[in-house]
């Protein structure tokens, strides 16, 4: 038998664990603060599901798990929260809408093994259904400045509008068959610059239009109303109607957002007209968050609005607008960084050593346990400075020592793993003593 981990596939440690559940934990308590309820789903969905139409799309779908249940049936682990989400949308269509909900789970992709990439991976993911106020959309990128406040990261927030980036080609008369390789190709405007765009234009055979060298320059200046201006006289030029329009609608949007977010002190936002993310699902605003100074290049984050996808995806029984964003775990720990001296080899905040007098040592672990502490138990009789090696090579902050002089005196002995001070208390007085120790140093 050969031990080792499926491939894309990996064990956590407890340090590791203990890391990324405080990483998870600032991120649901911050859903939670803004109205966001968890949802739980299955890590199995019916294949059919998976595969819908209007589901994940076919270069997922080649990435799917698959397999069959006792009964024959098609089954796959999800690759995403949003599919799940949309069935179960479509399984309670009585529920009360808008639908705030947050999901933190892990999904499965099998795709290729390379750097950053896993097979298994967590997204943390909250939506806002039923609501097609753009106020939904700031307040997904105000949760996200939040989120990363808290966990002490500087990011940039970029923002655009699919309706924007499709006035664009209108403004340009972008052929339908040339309008994806198009959108790929000013997604990299900020990688390649202007001329590096034009020149990937031209390597796809995309027509060198006279228009497109001052519209990029525009672009380059994240003013959304510069570019509505400079997207309206194009308009114009070619009798096409601009004002009142889906295509003026996307600018009205984006400079909404951007005032809401910018009202309460949000400064770390910027317009990016060349901003793209999911070229079919997305229907209004994007948006993408980046580190600032850091190693990690990739997005941290990153959503916007997909008001068609639920509706299509339930055969068109009911229209369903919808606005979420994703969190990338991975690479936000990255970012973080797990310090290997400084890290959590354990939950436990009291280590308990009894000396011949197990049965009161279980009382005091239980009475301390009802007061919410973490507390463990020394099983074996390996005494005392056994006891104490193993508290300080988990780095346990506290310990209890319960023998016979203890408890003549009806005392406990709680020694400071850090200082070395020991002192005679009983069993309140250390609730106090390490909950003080807790609020001030998160033991």
């Amino acid at each position: 038998m050969k031990l080792q981990n499926p491939r894309g596939m990996r064990d956590l440690s407890p340090e590791e664990s203990i890391f990324r559940n405080q990483i998870i934990g600032v991120i649901k308590t911050a859903f939670e603060n803004y109205g966001f309820s968890p949802l739980g789903t299955p890590l199995i969905e019916r294949f059919e599901i998976l595969s819908a139409k209007y589901a994940g799309g076919e270069e997922i779908l080649k990435e799917t798990f698959k397999l069959k249940d006792q009964g024959k049936r098609q089954l796959g682990l999800r690759y995403d929260l949003t599919v799940p989400l949309a069935r179960y949308i479509g399984m309670n269509q009585q529920i009360k809408l808008p639908f705030k909900r947050y999901q933190i789970g892990t999904v499965y992709r099998d795709g290729p093994i390379k750097l950053g990439r896993a097979r298994e991976f967590i997204q943390c993911d909250a939506d806002i259904i039923g609501s097609a106020s753009v106020l939904a959309d700031a307040e997904l990128l105000i949760l996200a400045a939040r989120i990363f406040e808290r966990l002490g990261l500087k990011v940039k927030i970029k923002l655009n509008s699919r309706k924007i980036l499709d006035a664009i080609m209108e403004a340009l008369d972008i052929p339908e068959k040339d309008k994806i390789e198009f959108i790929l190709s000013l997604d990299k405007l900020d990688k390649i610059g202007a001329n590096g765009v034009r020149e990937d234009l031209k390597k796809k055979g995309i027509k060198e239009y006279d228009e497109i060298k001052p519209l990029l320059s525009t672009i380059k200046t994240n003013s959304p109303d510069e570019l509505k201006k400079n997207v309206s006289k194009l308009f114009a030029k070619n009798n096409k109607k601009f004002e009142n329009t889906e295509y003026e609608k996307g600018f009205v949007d984006i400079c909404e957002i951007l005032s809401y977010l910018k009202g309460i002190g949000i400064k770390n936002i910027e317009f990016s007209g060349a901003l793209a993310r999911g070229l079919t699902y997305y229907t209004g605003a994007v948006f993408e968050v980046f580190l600032k100074n850091s190693e990690v290049k990739s997005s941290v984050a990153g959503g916007g609005r997909y008001d068609e996808m639920i509706g299509k995806f339930l055969e068109g029984k009911n229209y369903y607008p919808a606005t979420g964003i994703s969190f990338g775990l991975e690479p936000i720990i990255k970012a973080l960084k797990i310090d290997k001296k400084e890290a959590k080899k354990t939950v436990t905040q009291v280590y308990i050593i009894p000396i011949n007098a197990l049965k009161e040592s279980l009382d005091i672990a239980e009475k301390l346990r009802k007061e919410n502490l973490n507390v463990d138990i020394a099983f074996d009789k390996k005494g005392v400075s056994k006891g104490l090696d193993y508290a300080n090579s988990l780095s346990i902050p506290y310990v209890i020592i319960i023998g016979e002089d203890e408890l003549k005196k009806n005392k406990i002995k709680l020694k400071d793993m850090k200082t070395g001070k020991e002192r005679l208390l009983n069993s309140n007085d250390i609730v106090k003593i390490v909950e003080n120790e807790k609020k001030s140093k998160d033991i």
